[in-house]
């Protein structure tokens, strides 16, 4: 790859394998990258060892979203599903397992894949992406069953309450809906630009990322981060970060987020910013913590360039990655 497409490469996804001793990163061309975090975090790592073990080109469109089962890494291009098996991927073998397409209303335009997630009481599959829809598909037959549809624009992020039987969606018409997995019915959609501790107009009403843990639910984009009560469906705590934030997730007792400038924010579940820590890209889309593994629990951190970042100790950056 040359210096003007390294410069404007963007990472958009990551995930790790399950053993967790492996990270897959996606990015803007389409490719994907495998790091072997055992080589990169070993005591005798050199700078070969921050380079991937392999890159390949996955879809013709930038990868949105990467997910990790048992024995596969699952990619997201434009309507489109890769499954490769991480076995043969370890071997640098690069062959797909299998590539499928929800189906679409119209063959003419290709909507893109932005989240993907799995729901692990049906083992299924669940998409949602630029068609304003949420798709699953039976992970096992590899047929896609049913289609929720509520959404009035595209769809940015997904979680899951595996306890509830729930799935959460959030999009550019900048409602959270919580759907019944079982029935396909939205039980309820929240309109959090409306509410107006969250709203901030200037930056538009979009939601760019959500996460759960189990009673709480974190979500933002054009509003503010905010952390709701699932149970009484009011946000107890509006984050004063700037910028949109793209991802956020619940780590221990604090919650960690990235988005518009070079930081990660460690917010307190109150609603205060703990700390800011700073990052190599100038601008972030993805986080990702290792819990598959304690021997590699580290945090890594991608956006707008080809490094990213690694973090053993969450205060401060160990070192980077290279694309």
């Amino acid at each position: 790859m040359g210096p003007v497409e390294l410069l404007h490469m963007s990472v958009f996804s990551q995930s790790f394998s399950h053993c967790g001793r492996f990270l897959a990163a996606g990015n803007n061309y389409g490719e994907i990258a495998v790091f072997s975090l055992s080589s990169a975090l070993s005591p005798e790592a050199t700078k070969i060892s921050q380079k991937p073990i392999l890159t390949f080109t996955a879809h013709e469109a930038p990868v949105f979203s990467l997910l990790s089962t048992d024995t596969h890494l699952l990619s997201a291009g434009n309507g489109e599903i890769s499954a490769w098996s991480w076995a043969e991927l370890t071997k640098r073998n690069t062959k797909s397992i299998w590539t499928r397409r929800p189906q679409y209303k119209s063959s003419l335009e290709i909507p893109e894949i932005n989240a993907m997630i799995i729901n692990p009481r049906d083992n299924s599959l669940v998409v949602g992406g630029g068609d304003n829809n949420v798709h699953i598909m039976d992970l096992e037959s590899g047929v896609f069953k049913s289609v929720l549809q509520g959404h009035s624009d595209y769809i940015h992020c997904l979680s899951i309450r595996e306890r509830e039987g729930e799935i959460l969606s959030g999009g550019e018409d900048g409602a959270v809906r919580i759907w019944d997995s079982r029935t396909g019915q939205t039980v309820h959609c929240i309109e959090v630009y409306k509410y107006e501790d969250c709203a901030r107009p200037q930056y538009g009403k979009w939601i760019s990322c959500l996460a759960t843990d189990s009673e709480w639910m974190l979500c933002g984009g054009g509003p503010a981060l905010s952390l709701w009560h699932l149970r009484t469906l009011s946000p107890t705590s509006v984050f004063p970060l700037s910028g949109c934030q793209r991802q956020a997730a619940f780590y221990q007792d604090l919650i960690l987020s990235v988005g518009e400038g070079k930081v990660v924010s460690h917010c307190l579940m109150g609603g205060e910013v703990k700390s800011l820590i700073p990052c190599t890209p100038p601008s972030l889309n993805t986080l990702a913590i290792n819990t598959n593994s304690t021997e590699h629990r580290v945090l890594t951190v991608g956006g707008s360039s080809d490094q990213i970042d690694v973090f053993t100790n969450l205060s401060y950056r160990a070192f980077s990655l290279s694309f």
